[in-house]
């Protein structure tokens, strides 16, 4: 029996030991595979929610929403407001932790008004690995997640989306576009939308995963650009028609990171993090 089989039924065994279950669906592959689950087994008890703000670009809502049509899954968004929190704005190393606890206490609340009992999200081992502040919102929220409790990690879950004929299976994993900004420099909403344009352009010229960090240093922004190991040469074939097109955005300068695309790169600038 192949680690997927045994993914979905732990996973449908969990759903049908629920009366009603409100899924956090981000858009990324892990947390669909929970909803196409949770509508599959609870059928009208099942409810996926999206958080809309700044950090969610508009054409990845989008994309969620044709998602959710093509499976014919109850979706709704709501509005989450962390631009209003001013220790999300500050953009500290804790950042996503003031992100996570706005967004599961709105989930939290809109469960409680429709009588669901359970809210999840897509978290899976590998999740688990580095400076994961969020986590301690989920916790203290009591948001539930399945895939860990599983033992799930990234590749079994995308087998299990693959089985399930899933139409997202492959597509690259996008955090937030708050995740793109260095720590320190504040969040606002044109910084998030210089990042977007910068990624939509990448994405243009055929690097479907790939990251703009932002950094600033003075008046002038930065552009730090990580694609997977494999293409850099690529994109450095690409140089003049990237970094054109990222000026024009209000870069100042447009560089290549050399190590490739990473997790957590941004946290190489604080080696030893605040407790």
């Amino acid at each position: 029996m192949s680690d997927a089989v045994i993914l979905e039924e732990a996973l449908r065994q969990f759903f049908r030991q629920q009366r009603s279950v409100l899924v956090a669906l981000s858009g990324g592959v892990d947390s669909s595979v929970l909803a196409a689950l949770a509508a599959s087994e609870l059928r009208e008890r099942a409810l996926a929610v999206t958080g809309v703000s700044a950090s969610l670009p508009s054409d990845e809502l989008a994309e969620i929403r044709r998602f959710c049509a093509r499976l014919g899954l109850a979706h709704e968004t709501i509005e989450t407001h962390e631009m209003s929190r001013p220790a999300y704005v500050q953009n500290l190393p804790d950042r996503c932790y003031h992100c996570k606890s706005e967004l599961f206490a709105r989930l939290a609340s809109l469960a409680e008004s429709r009588g669901i009992e359970c809210v999840v999200d897509g978290t899976h081992v590998d999740d688990l690995e580095g400076h994961r502040p969020g986590r301690q919102a989920a916790a203290e929220l009591s948001v539930v997640s399945p895939l860990v409790s599983a033992g799930a990690g990234k590749e079994v879950v995308r087998s299990l989306a693959r089985k399930l004929g899933l139409p997202n299976a492959d597509r690259p994993g996008s955090p937030c576009l708050a995740s793109r900004v260095a720590y320190g420099v504040r969040l606002s909403v044109p910084r998030l939308a210089k990042v977007h344009g910068g990624e939509l352009v990448l994405k243009r010229l055929g690097f479907p995963d790939c990251r703009v960090r932002l950094h600033e240093a003075g008046d002038a922004t930065i552009a730090r650009i990580e694609v997977p190991p494999a293409q850099l040469a690529r994109a450095v074939g690409n140089a003049s028609a990237i970094a054109q097109a990222l000026r024009e955005l209000g870069f100042t300068w447009v560089t290549l990171d050399l190590q490739g695309q990473r997790r957590g790169s941004l946290l190489e600038a604080f080696p030893v993090l605040p407790a």
